[in-house]
């Protein structure tokens, strides 16, 4: 019998080597962990939410290797080796809010919160392919996170801000 994370438990346990906002973890996990639950219990990172743990609401997302994913969907010893940023990474070095967390705050783009962490991390990848996006893009963009609060206008209101926010954080090219 082997203890993992308080429980009792017959399953053989897997070491699971993950680079989690920054840092490099390891947790020991049954074959049958889901990402979200890894994340959440055994790391301690609570700010991935679940919610309909069907990959529907898309509250558990996160960015693997850079690319949005459900993690309440993925199995983390799946995620073994790889790279993850949860809504705890997105903030700058400094610890000051990203542009997107800053457009969420200035927009009012969330209300109950619960949904919020989901969305930031799927429009910071968003962003990065599509840096200028217009209202069906968007729209197509956030398509596959539910939020029940907002109506939606405040998070498309908030992308653009987002959009905006990362331009002038950009370095200025020089005139040639």
């Amino acid at each position: 019998m082997t203890v993992a994370a308080g429980m009792s438990t017959t399953e053989e346990l897997h070491d699971v080597q993950l680079t989690i906002n920054g840092t490099e973890r390891t947790a020991m996990v049954p074959a049958r962990r889901l990402l979200s639950d890894c994340i959440r219990h055994d790391l301690g990172l609570t700010g991935t939410h679940v919610g309909c743990e069907h990959g529907v609401c898309g509250a558990c997302t996160v960015l693997l290797d850079g690319v949005p994913v459900r993690s309440c969907l993925m199995l983390a010893v799946s995620a073994d080796g790889c790279t993850i940023t949860t809504v705890e990474g997105l903030a700058g070095s400094d610890g000051g809010l990203s542009p997107v967390q800053q457009a969420f705050a200035e927009c009012h783009g969330l209300q109950c919160g619960f949904c919020t962490p989901g969305f930031l991390t799927t429009i910071t990848a968003g962003l990065r392919t599509q840096p200028e996006p217009d209202d069906e893009q968007v729209r197509d963009m956030i398509g596959g996170n539910l939020c029940r609060c907002t109506g939606y206008q405040n998070i498309i209101a908030s992308v653009h801000r987002a959009a905006d926010l990362s331009r002038a954080a950009q370095p200025q090219r020089e005139p040639a």
